[in-house]
């Protein structure tokens, strides 16, 4: 029922969350102990025009494409515009510590316009889509400004290729990455002491296209985002009022990771190391999308939904040496064709109501003790399942992955827990001790044109 969750843990242990705004009964909420702060504004004094200030970025249209610096990257028009290799201007060595392997690559560079977030933040998690031929990869960094002008080191957000195949370096976060004030945990940049400051006041992400030397294939990169943002820590969160989407249920697969214990232990063994492939793979499927038989082909026969297999090994992430790496499943998802995919974060479930309605359906990332989820039957220290719609007196419809088997993935949820244990920042654990909450994290998957109403949704969590 976890996905690597003692690392997860770790690197969630910085992570701030919003506070749903709303006025029902906190009845259902866990306590906070004994003397904890209450929620507050960070910077008393200041203005604060949004309790759960998250800023979701994103360079995907052609004329996003066309600003930034270029150093021999081409934009692309088109049915789905992006950015890609012109020429090389640069080589790039290097050693991969996955394979033992040293090679010399070709590389184009594209750097983002500057993005001040509209209000200065203590995390950052970036996301992307691209295509990446067999012998090509890509690099995403951030380089970021403090609020008192001085700048990050050039933070590697992620090293990713779609492929593991022998001209394939292997997909990897990189550990170690810290300057005293903020750090990289897996895929999160954090503020490490986001109290005293300074936060992030802007960034820009820099994107390397990369080519084995003489080759004519180019990466191609559709979408390359970013979510910021600086919310206080909590331990409840009040249950919003259901909405418009109470009632409305999408026809989402239904997979069990539990039923995949033991497989490819180079993947981190199957079970409940495998929750975040298995929501994913619900979601491109609800999409009509997935792998072919072709794709398949390696998986071993005896082994039902071999497209969870084929997801748990195209998300694996080889530093973190697990599958739930957040802009990996995304980025794994938007591999299909016409498909796009966002890491964010949302603020309550009025919003999942706003997008399950559109046609959308949320992954979002949760941890708790059993008895703070009636009817899921485990604890967990990190957890993804694909919420789908909502019954008619707006509590959540889930399709929990940590299920014996695919006919008992389909769950309800009381709204008012699930709720809380999606969007706090701090709990208490079994052992009494305080632990993290990964405070709202989603993933969203959906058309690369979406519809109008998908849209309006879409543009309404920020995500356009």
């Amino acid at each position: 029922m976890t996905d690597n969750a003692p690392r997860r843990t770790v690197l969630t242990a910085a992570i701030a969350v919003a506070a749903a705004a709303a006025t029902a009964s906190t009845a259902d909420a866990a306590p906070a102990p004994a003397g904890a702060a209450a929620p507050g504004p960070r910077h008393p004094g200041g203005p604060v025009p949004d309790p759960a200030p998250v800023d979701y970025h994103g360079w995907t249209s052609y004329p996003d494409w066309l600003f930034g610096t270029h150093q021999g990257t081409l934009p692309v028009p088109g049915r789905r515009p992006g950015v890609r290799i012109a020429r090389a201007t640069g080589t790039f060595d290097y050693a991969d510590p996955h394979t033992g392997t040293t090679a010399t690559w070709e590389t184009a560079i594209w750097t983002s316009p500057a993005r001040r977030v509209p209000r200065p933040a203590s995390e950052l998690i970036a996301s992307w889509n691209a295509d990446t031929p067999a012998g090509t990869w890509i690099q995403v960094e951030l380089l970021g400004t403090y609020t008192d002008g001085t700048a990050t080191p050039a933070y590697v957000m992620g090293r990713w290729t779609a492929g593991d195949g022998p001209q394939d370096i292997r997909r990897t976060s990189v550990d170690g990455q810290s300057d005293g004030r903020s750090s990289i945990g897996t895929d999160t940049f954090a503020v490490d002491d986001a109290g005293a400051g300074p936060l992030l006041a802007s960034y820009r992400l820099r994107l390397t296209l990369l080519r084995r030397p003489g080759s004519r294939l180019t990466p191609t990169v559709w979408r390359l985002g970013a979510m910021a943002s600086d919310i206080p820590d909590r331990y409840t969160v009040p249950a919003s009022v259901p909405g418009a989407g109470a009632g409305t249920e999408l026809p989402v697969p239904r997979y069990s990771q539990e039923i995949h214990k033991g497989e490819y232990p180079q993947y981190d063994n199957g079970g409940e190391a495998w929750c975040s492939p298995t929501s994913s793979t619900m979601v491109v499927e609800y999409w009509g999308r997935g792998p072919s038989a072709a794709d398949l082909a390696w998986v071993d026969p005896a082994y039902a939904d071999p497209q969870v297999d084929q997801a748990a090994r195209h998300t694996y992430d080889y530093q973190y040496e697990g599958c739930g790496n957040w802009p990996f499943n995304a980025a794994y998802a938007a591999t299909y064709p016409d498909l796009q995919g966002v890491v964010t974060r949302l603020r309550s479930l009025n919003e999942v109501e706003r997008l399950t309605r559109a046609g959308i359906p949320v992954i979002t990332s949760q941890s708790f003790l059993a008895s703070e989820l009636d009817g899921a039957g485990y604890g967990t220290s990190g957890h993804l399942m694909c919420v789908v719609g909502f019954t008619a007196d707006g509590d959540v419809v889930a399709n929990d992955p940590a299920s014996a088997d695919d006919a008992a993935v389909r769950n309800v949820y009381r709204r008012a827990q699930f709720e809380t244990v999606w969007l706090r920042t701090k709990r208490i654990n079994a052992s009494g001790g305080v632990s993290s909450g990964t405070g709202g994290i989603c993933y969203l998957y959906f058309p690369a044109k979406p519809s109008p109403a998908q849209r309006r949704a879409l543009a309404s969590v920020g995500v356009v």
